[in-house]
This record gives structure tokens, C-alpha cells and sequence, in this order.
């Protein structure tokens, strides 16, 4: 697939790119994207939570009432998880929610992701450029140059915490992100991808990685 190179201002630059087969056209594995989704999301779990159980919960073991004759249950102590205030059954506890899914299946998803925004005709190409300073107003106007505001966009650059990252970080529906950083997850969550015209070269460089 040819793509146009846009310009900061959304006006085609006279060049054109190429975007590799091996990374935007191969065949979607959609298995693969669900094993790596649900690893990402899998990791954001913290897994502190837990409840206390009753041999964690502060009180008496004394025995509440002798064992028969009383016409009720037998009970062993205030602790017991039937009385308010008792320890929890069966609690939650401390874990690890994460899911080991192999290299090549993370780079087959992330590649049938990248398939689905190019058939969607979601990409668009913009020549490397950076701002003076972290200007806001700037970011939004080159949205809105290239009739992106108001969608979820993911903007993948080679760069890395420069002024167009701190000029889209007060944009709830907008992600700069470096390229090699990127995941599955955050290229399906987003509408449309604007790629620098470097992320499209080392896409195709690294395409047999």
C-alpha cells in the first residue's frame, strides 16, 4: 500500500511511502491478537488485594459456649467467618496476573493489528517534525489540520519524551507514543494511526524481526 507523506499544516509533501506487506498487509491472526490483549491487560492488574482470613483477624480464641446442649451450632470463637466480624473464607490474595505469551506471537499480533488499520484505511503518514516547546494549542491545530480532532488518534514517532509528547499530553483522546514502545492494545483503542515518516522505514527494516 502507497501512502501520501503529509506536511505539519496537512498538505501532501510530493512524497510518497510505501508501507512494508510483511508488517501491514500479512494475513490477520485474530487469536494472536487476543493472547496478546489480554496479556496486556492482564498486566495492568496490580494483584494486592486481600481480605483477611481468620486466623489474621485481631480477637479472643476463647470458646464462645460449650460444644452440646445449647440447641444451636457449635462455635470455636469470635474469629469464626460466620459472626460479623469474622475472618473471610476462602479471601482473596496477593498475585500475579501475568501471562507469558511468546515473541513472535506479540509481533504477529501487533502486525495483524497494523493489517487492520491499513485495510480500514485508518494511517496516515506526516514527515518528522517537532515543535520549539510544549505548546497544546500547536498539537491541536495539527490535528485539526489533518481533520483528526475529535477521534482517537495514536501518533507513533522514533522520538521519545520531546515537545510534541508534552504538547499531547493534556488531550484525553490522543497518544503519543514511541514506536518500538507501541502494543496491540493501543493500536485497536485508537481510531486512527499517524505514523512519522521514520516509524515507516524502521517498520519495514525491522519487518523480519
Amino acid at each position: 500500500m502507497e501512502l501520501e507523506v503529509l506536511n505539519i499544516n496537512g498538505e501532501s509533501t510530493g512524497r510518497t511511502v510505501e508501507l512494508s506487506s510483511d508488517v501491514f498487509g500479512i494475513e490477520p491472526n485474530d487469536h494472536a491478537i487476543y493472547l496478546d490483549v489480554k496479556r496486556y491487560q492482564a498486566a495492568l492488574r496490580q494483584g494486592t488485594h486481600k481480605s483477611k482470613e481468620r486466623a489474621e483477624i485481631a480477637g479472643s480464641t476463647k470458646k464462645l459456649k460449650r460444644q452440646k446442649g445449647t440447641g444451636t451450632a457449635r462455635a470455636g470463637s469470635i474469629k469464626s467467618p460466620l459472626f460479623k466480624g469474622g475472618g473471610r473464607v476462602f479471601g482473596p490474595r496477593p498475585r500475579n496476573y501475568d501471562l507469558k505469551v511468546n515473541k513472535k506471537v506479540r509481533d504477529l499480533a501487533r502486525k495483524s493489528a497494523l493489517t487492520y488499520k491499513a485495510k480500514d484505511q485508518a494511517i496516515f503518514v506526516v514527515e518528522d517534525f517537532n515543535f520549539e516547546g510544549p505548546k497544546t494549542k500547536e498539537y491541536v491545530a495539527f490535528l485539526k489540520n489533518l481533520s483528526l480532532d475529535g477521534k482517537k488518534a495514536l501518533h507513533l514517532r522514533n522520538e521519545d519524551y520531546d515537545n510534541v509528547w508534552l504538547s499531547s499530553r493534556n488531550l484525553k483522546k490522543v497518544l503519543v507514543q514511541k514506536a518500538s514502545n507501541v502494543n496491540t492494545y493501543e493500536i485497536l483503542n485508537h481510531q486512527v494511526l499517524v505514523l512519522s515518516e521514520s516509524v515507516v522505514e524502521s517498520f519495514s527494516n525491522n519487518s523480519n524481526n
